[in-house]
């Protein structure tokens, strides 16, 4: 057994102080992720500082500017907000598609955005892993590599990213509202995630210590029109194997402006620039997603049980469209 030191926080600028004092501190929100990496001993925090009970970080605003999610918002709540499911059909059909209903009354928005990869390499002491311990080596490169990237790989690491959540925010602008001792700061949910290069133990662009407060998605003219679309090995509480996030604007039959982003085919949530480029100024038609749809896969490089995933995330992202369309 492992010591470590509960603390219960009060407020946002005291548990930020509080993680910055020294390095083995873990946020606590839903519980749902790190607990699980604890008794899996993936995780070993000297400290865990319990944020469930701050203020004003469980609430959803939308008004002219868009939509705010408080980082403690629980993904049930949010799924099931009729602004959400009115304006915003990606982000409640990716919460939708999100673990199970029990999960997603404990899980928060902050939690989800944060989770670690389902990679089964990470969670195994006894195989190498850089993203666990730095300098092992990538047991999925030559081992099961059938879930794992074929977007962003590196030497060091082909793990995927799970979130279903954040694939919808990466299409729809969405930035993360953050806290940390020298000043709160918005970043871009796209920029949130770094790629893991020789340095896959690093999986955000956050400091240490930094909590993120909210979440904003913008009030984009063609928010209402968005759609979420995941294949997974089974129906329920299952990863995807690809998914795609898709928004629109369509004036006159052809693509004004368009965001695609791709997940369970990427080490970070995947945003599709060449195929949101090459559906600018086009019809909004099949043969436009079909070329799109090749250009959202330019550059994959799959690993030997997963090459799979590039016709089927095509297939994917062409039947998202077209079910837009619809």
């Amino acid at each position: 057994m492992v010591p470590v030191r509960y603390e219960r926080g009060r407020d946002v600028a005291g548990v930020v102080a509080s993680a910055a004092r020294g390095p083995a501190a873990e946020f606590l929100a839903g519980g749902t992720d790190l607990l699980q990496l604890l008794k899996d001993d993936v995780r070993r925090p000297e400290r865990i500082i319990d944020v469930t009970r701050l203020p004003d970080l469980d609430r959803i605003e939308d008004g002219p500017q868009g939509l705010r999610f408080g980082a403690l918002v629980k993904m049930s709540d949010a799924a099931e907000n009729p602004a959400v499911q009115t304006h915003y059909p990606a982000i409640a059909e990716a919460l939708l598609a999100s673990a199970s209903p029990q999960l997603r009354n404990m899980a928060t928005i902050g939690g989800n955005l944060l989770q670690r990869t389902r990679c089964v390499y990470f969670r195994d002491h006894g195989t190498a892993c850089n993203k666990r311990e730095p300098g092992s080596g990538c047991a999925a490169l030559d081992g099961e590599n059938r879930l794992h990237a074929v977007l962003g790989g590196s030497a060091d690491c082909i793990a995927t990213h799970p979130s279903d959540l954040a694939v919808a925010l990466v299409a729809l602008d969405a930035m993360v509202v953050t806290e940390r001792p020298g000043g709160g700061r918005r970043i871009p949910v796209d920029d949130l995630y770094l790629l893991p290069g020789d340095t896959p133990e690093r999986e955000h662009a956050l400091d240490h210590g930094e909590l993120i407060v909210a979440v904003e998605v913008p009030a984009l003219p063609f928010a209402w029109r968005s759609h979420y679309r995941k294949l997974r090995d089974r129906a329920s509480f299952e990863f995807a194997l690809a998914s795609a996030a898709v928004a629109a604007d369509i004036e006159n039959g052809a693509v004004r402006d368009i965001r695609i982003a791709l997940g369970g085919v990427g080490t970070k949530p995947w945003r599709a620039r060449g195929a949101e480029q090459a559906l600018i100024g086009q019809p909004f038609a099949h043969a436009s997603f079909e070329r799109a749809a090749v250009q959202a896969l330019a550059g994959a490089r799959p690993a030997t049980h997963n090459g799979f995933k590039i016709p089927l995330a095509q297939r994917n992202l062409v039947r998202a469209l077209s079910q837009l369309r619809a």
